[in-house]
């Protein structure tokens, strides 16, 4: 996180379960049995205006951050759905048994054919393509154990857990893994530049979780921000010159003080988070949302100009806990339009390369607590 990654879900904490799954492996509740078909397409409701053609294509436990194929035609995703290792299976047909934490997969959107494309050991976060589409990009903890890390001390609050990733680059069959970071703690939220040349990702390697860039090999790591505070889940522009983020920056001598503390225990409170734009050398930084709620897992629409993101600014449930939708804004903040009504949860959004298409992560439809699945749509302008 998504971008990456959202943690450790539980039913209680449903209200917050859109920012768990931007930062890492989430420990499901017990799920329902999977369906074992596709959903047909529906329409968008009458007020997603910009959505049709709404397709479903996971079913059951959790899934995350779906992400598009240079090609448009493969999405890399993270499950907790255990479908089988090493070889093509058939979509909606995982095992019963569910997986402890996030593992990766890619989906083939032409033959609905779904593969494994980590280990199957340790937890997983933040899948994405490397030009060509047959090598993928993902962070995992699998050096560190082949057990999911445990769940962070929460202490009445919301927290993330900022386990011990490495970036990991694999064929689009899972062999010939290479490692792209060596560095202790947390190394996650990475995603290509659309030009095929940069890599772009969140670190804790000088102490502070800042974004950096590196080359698609690994080499000349370079870091873009310095401010005191977490900065994530960066994407970049269509043209490759700019990247949009999250960040939560400490605001005075307490917050500081107390952002300091948690991170010494690898732990991070996300309340609050604003999208930011900045040049892809990191200067030119600029505000987009400033609305004190959390907003996350931005995206630029295909004109470069808007940027689609999910947030809680406006939306509480029937329980008084606060939904998450999705929003189109100008880069100036200006202009914010909702774009989802349905479900408690709508997140991760990404444009296919073409602009036509839209996919993204909801409950819309889920039949247990805590479920989340990967959904489709035809944008509509």
């Amino acid at each position: 996180m998504q971008r990456c990654q959202l943690k450790h879900v539980k039913v209680a904490m449903i209200g917050m379960l859109g920012l768990a799954l931007v930062a890492t492996s989430m420990v499901p509740p017990a799920a329902a049995e999977p369906k074992r078909a596709q959903a047909p397409a529906k329409p968008a409701a009458s007020s997603e205006r910009h959505l049709t053609n709404i397709r479903q294509l996971t079913f059951g436990r959790q899934n995350a951050e779906a992400y598009f194929s240079f090609s448009g035609n493969k999405l890399i995703f993270q499950s907790t759905n255990n479908w089988m290792k090493d070889t093509f299976a058939a979509a909606m047909h995982p095992s019963d048994v569910p997986l402890g934490c996030y593992q990766m997969y890619v989906m083939d959107l032409e033959s609905d054919k779904i593969r494994m494309v980590s280990t199957g050991a340790g937890t997983t976060t933040c899948g994405y393509f490397f030009p060509g589409d047959r090598r993928v990009l993902y962070s995992s903890t699998h050096l560190r154990g082949p057990n999911c890390p445990p769940k962070p001390k929460r202490d009445g609050a919301y927290r993330w857990a900022l386990d011990d990733y490495d970036l990991f680059s694999v064929r689009i069959d899972g062999l010939d893994p290479q490692r792209l970071t060596n560095t202790p703690g947390y190394d996650a939220e990475a995603t290509v530049s659309p030009n095929g040349k940069t890599i772009v990702w969140t670190s804790m390697r000088d102490g502070d979780l800042d974004i950096y860039a590196m080359d698609l090999d690994g080499t000349h790591p370079r870091r873009l921000t310095q401010e005191i505070g977490y900065d994530g889940g960066a994407f970049f522009s269509p043209d490759s010159k700019r990247i949009v983020y999250r960040a939560q920056h400490p605001s005075n001598q307490e917050e500081l003080d107390q952002y300091k503390a948690l991170l010494a225990q690898n732990l991070v409170e996300p309340g609050r988070l604003e999208i930011f734009i900045m040049n892809a050398d990191g200067s030119n930084k600029q505000q987009v949302t400033n609305n004190g709620a959390s907003n996350f897992s931005p995206f630029f629409h295909p004109d470069g100009h808007r940027v689609i993101f999910a947030s809680n600014v406006e939306t509480r449930n029937a329980s008084g806990r606060p939904d998450f939708h999705l929003y189109l804004v100008n880069e100036d903040g200006s202009g914010q339009e909702r774009l989802t009504v349905d479900g408690h949860f709508n997140s991760f959004p990404m444009f296919s390369p073409d602009g036509k298409t839209l996919v993204w992560v909801s409950d819309r439809g889920a039949k247990e607590p805590g479920e989340f699945n990967v959904f489709l749509a035809d944008w509509v302008p």
